[in-house]
């Protein structure tokens, strides 16, 4: 395995991502029995965290997650759970009216959630590491631009622009006029999401088969690391 991809599949087995086998859990979790390697099972996973998310619809609700904890549905719920909570905050920052005190606590709740969207996309790379990991690859086999989770990372973001996109449409205070234009980009949102299904899904393939090799990066953020940005250093 090469160095670069060593400290994230071993975060994985040491935080004890589970891979798929069957595993016994409290009445109140969901078992897991799935190896994840299609989007099919996914987008059910993130479509049910966003609306349990909107059950509240707020920000400090805490995530019930409903998988056995540190299985890949677990990560995956956790993920759009995540995603769900920023794009409200994001919401919340752009209120003109804003006092500025509170406008500086949501980007510093902002910045963290970055790093724990960051931290989780990682995790599931770990899974996805440690499936294909034994997998030969061919001799002319190719590498990608994106790993397996950042492409997830993007459909996640994809479902909640539709749910989103879908309550516009739905809306009964705005013009004809205004619901066509949502219309139509809610059409072209639902055909973004079948071509990244259909993209994420060759790209397992191809993993699986060995015609791509897997390979992954941390992704080395800096400005939250007090060694690394030079505002916190040069406080020290």
């Amino acid at each position: 395995m090469p160095p670069c991809v060593g400290e994230i599949a071993g975060q994985a087995r040491n935080d004890g991502l589970r891979l798929g086998s069957l595993s016994h859990s409290p009445a109140s979790k969901k078992t897991t029995t799935m190896i994840i390697l299609s989007t099919a099972p996914i987008l059910p996973i993130f479509n049910q965290a966003i609306a349990d998310y909107h059950k509240h619809d707020d920000v400090d609700h805490p995530c019930e997650n409903p998988y056995e904890r540190l299985t890949i549905e677990w990560y995956l719920y956790n993920k759009v759970w995540i995603d769900t909570v920023q794009w409200h905050l994001e919401d919340l920052i752009r209120d003109p009216h804003i006092d500025p005190m509170e406008a500086l606590a949501l980007k510093r709740r902002i910045d963290k959630s970055n790093q724990d969207r960051t931290d989780i996309v990682e995790m599931i790379d770990g899974y996805y590491l440690l499936l294909f990991q034994r997998v030969d690859p061919k001799e002319n086999a190719t590498l990608n631009t994106e790993s397996p989770a950042w492409a997830i990372d993007r459909l996640s973001i994809l479902q909640l622009k539709i749910y989103h996109m879908r309550i516009e449409v739905e809306r009964t205070d705005i013009s004809e006029e205004q619901r066509a234009k949502c219309e139509e980009k809610l059409r072209v949102l639902q055909e973004q999401n079948s071509d990244l299904c259909t993209a994420i899904d060759q790209l397992m393939e191809c993993y699986k088969t060995g015609e791509k090799v897997m390979k992954v990066y941390k992704q080395m953020k800096m400005y939250n690391d007090p060694n690394l940005n030079p505002v916190l250093y040069g406080q020290k």
